[in-house]
């Protein structure tokens, strides 16, 4: 049972089920997920194991944030990729008792009404995605993954939806220190962070620079999952400061602790301590404990994406903890 923390009402539990595509227990004869044909793109999300850039960021700035902004008119255009407000597939009705899938529905509600209010306000329109709860392995539009990969996100067109094994719970609050919902909580809100990067074009961008200049591909994805960062953090502050229909706090100050330990759990420094090996930065790709926090609270303290500009010049490699 998901400790009731982060709450939400059973309007909002009602409403979150169409986001939540259950996955768990499907499997062919063979035990084996179905194949898919791979997709371009790879996947973002959180990793459970394992000097100046001059103009090459300056070209970030303007071909993926339109001259720094995230989601105004000026910036990418969006993917194309999804409907409004997709319905959950037929044959894939959640558990009216399952807790944690209730709990993740209402969740996925919650931030992404946050990113639709955000967008309309800056005259676009946001694109609403889902989560699926898998187990052990499932086929993507980025190809088949396995539970070992972590919760993430796949940017493939036709898919563009969060992956979750909820059995991650377990591993974020044991293996990673971070108990509690709001961890939880701020897992998700991360990987909308990659949604919102996936429909405003910023990732695909990203990823076109990375291809033309490898030697930046660690740095830019660093880049990439520090915005994911602060944009969960922007979605704290909003619901910080927003109460469910009866009048009871969607979260409390207090729980924000819990966002930044598992924050802190998921840093590359720490991950490279805890197998024992020596850090080194060369290898990040999510950047270190100190800079995740950063900037997750870059995004709370603010309430304001456009201060998540990860790719700006001023932006220098010591922020991103290299």
């Amino acid at each position: 049972m998901v400790p009731a923390m982060v709450r939400f009402d059973k309007a909002a539990e009602q409403r979150g089920r169409q986001y939540v595509d259950d996955r768990r227990g499907q499997r062919g004869q063979s035990g084996r997920a179905p194949r898919r044909r791979s997709a371009s793109g790879g996947m973002g999300g959180l990793p459970i194991g394992k000097g100046g850039i001059g103009g090459i960021i300056i070209a970030i700035l303007v071909a993926v944030l339109g001259g720094g902004s995230i989601l105004g008119s000026g910036g990418a255009t969006s993917s194309g990729a999804l409907d409004v407000a997709p319905p959950l597939a037929s044959g894939r009705a959640t558990d009216p008792n399952d807790a944690d899938v209730i709990f993740i529905g209402a969740l996925m509600a919650d931030i992404q009404d946050t990113w639709d209010a955000k967008f309309s306000a800056a005259g676009r329109q946001y694109e609403y995605t889902v989560i699926v709860p898998f187990t052990g392995s499932v086929s993507t539009g980025c190809g088949n993954a396995t539970s070992a990969v972590g919760p993430f996100y796949c940017p493939a067109p036709g898919d563009n939806k969060v992956y979750l094994d909820l059995g991650f719970w377990d591993e974020l609050s044991t293996k990673f220190g971070a108990p509690g919902d709001f961890a939880q909580a701020y897992v998700v809100a991360h990987e909308i962070g990659h949604h919102i990067q996936a429909i405003t074009g910023i990732s695909a961008s990203v990823r076109q620079v990375q291809a033309q200049n490898p030697g930046l591909k660690n740095e830019l994805s660093v880049r990439l999952e520090l915005q994911a960062d602060c944009l969960a953090g922007v979605w704290a502050n909003d619901a910080s400061n927003r109460t469910n229909s009866d009048g009871t706090k969607i979260i409390e100050i207090g729980d924000i602790e819990e966002g930044l330990a598992a924050a802190a759990g998921v840093g590359d420094d720490r991950i490279q301590r805890q197998a024992g090996v020596q850090v080194n930065t060369e290898g990040w790709t999510h950047g270190s404990s100190a800079s995740r926090q950063a900037w997750f609270l870059e995004g709370f303290n603010t309430g304001d994406p456009e201060r998540c500009d990860t790719f700006a010049q001023g932006v220098s490699r010591s922020d991103l903890g290299l």
